[in-house]
């Protein structure tokens, strides 16, 4: 019995790294190939829309946040909506943990508040199920500016290693703008494969007024 678990696992791993292989793989090679923004969403950066980015490829979304910059750090402040991008062939497994397992139900958002000229601290927002459901705002992060782990460029950086426990202890977001009701972020784990292998999501909308971290 303790024979065929094992080889059951083992077949579980064997596939969970093609599947990270080929996700890897998906975003392309080589990082940024120089296009702008505007390049590659075919039209000019300042009218994209959240459907402009879910007509990209996986390899497309990449470069767009490759070419993007990272937003001033005072500017993020408030609460974001957000949402998860279908991109690549593990975008059903990082949705499901992301709107299951990573808070107290689905996810809805992010907010920032910059506390101190070059740092601040953030939080998630939550929905319960149905469209009167409560809003919970926990998994707390970090927040600051600086390089990038993904490429050699500045990122917006969100760290949830100083707060949360878990596999949230590793996780850590980048964000980048594509105008000030549109951003791109990337999120990424170590149980996920790290800075290697980030998962692309939007925040969108005017942010708004913080309320702070439940007690």
């Amino acid at each position: 019995m303790m024979k065929k678990i094992l080889i059951i696992v083992s077949v579980l791993i064997a596939i969970n790294l093609v599947l990270v292989g080929i996700n890897i793989l998906q975003k392309g090679m080589g990082g940024w190939d120089g296009q702008s923004m505007d390049e590659i969403l075919g039209k000019p950066a300042a009218d994209a829309t959240i459907e402009d980015i879910h007509s990209l490829s996986k390899a497309e979304v990449f470069q767009l946040f490759y070419a993007a910059p990272a937003p001033a750090f005072g500017e993020m402040k408030g609460e974001y909506k957000a949402r998860t991008l279908p991109v690549g062939i593990m975008a059903f497994a990082a949705d499901y943990f992301t709107h299951h397992f990573f808070g107290t139900g689905k996810w809805l958002g992010k907010a920032f508040f910059p506390f101190e000229k070059e740092k601040g601290w953030g939080y998630n927002l939550f929905g319960d199920q149905g469209d009167d459901g409560d809003i919970h705002r926990t998994r707390k992060m970090s927040t600051w500016v600086g390089p990038s782990t993904i490429d050699d460029r500045i990122s917006f950086h969100l760290d949830y290693g100083p707060h949360n426990g878990g596999l949230v202890h590793s996780m850590h977001d980048e964000i980048r703008k594509i105008h000030d009701r549109l951003y791109l972020g990337m999120g990424y784990m170590a149980a996920g494969g790290g800075s290697i292998n980030p998962a692309p999501f939007v925040l969108y909308g005017a942010p708004e007024k913080w309320k702070g971290i439940d007690k």
